[in-house]
């Protein structure tokens, strides 16, 4: 199982960016699929999830409202929309496969299946 996520930058508060991960080598034997990211010296963070079976979105309250998590399965592609950016979203996002419950606690990084390199989101006049 390989992801590659992209489509980080530089933008300014209030502005919009959309990542996207590609999944490579999968199966579809994964409980869900979707975001956490680390910011400077902070802990990581789970960010947003969609289950495999019905497409059931989560998300962290920390972005409930501005970001939205989709995914396109004849390109294998999930998409994390990020609206209204703030400073405090700056940070490496990394896309990965899980259980829910193990991507938004982010308790525990060896209870993740597998995740990929980051991009990195930077949030900043």
């Amino acid at each position: 199982v390989q992801l590659q996520a992209s489509g980080g930058g530089l933008v300014q508060p209030g502005g919009s960016l959309r990542l996207s991960c590609a999944a490579s080598g999968f199966t579809l034997d994964y409980d869900a699929i979707g975001w956490f990211r680390r910011g400077p010296g902070k802990e990581r963070e789970g960010v947003s999830c969609i289950s495999s079976s019905d497409g059931s979105t989560y998300y962290a309250d920390s972005v409930k409202g501005r970001f939205t998590i989709s995914r396109d399965n004849a390109k294998n592609t999930v998409y994390l929309q990020m609206n209204s950016l703030k400073p405090e979203d700056t940070a490496v996002y990394y896309c990965a496969t899980g259980t829910r419950t193990a991507l938004l606690s982010m308790d525990d990084l060896n209870a993740l299946d597998a995740w990929g390199q980051g991009t990195l989101v930077t949030v900043s006049s």
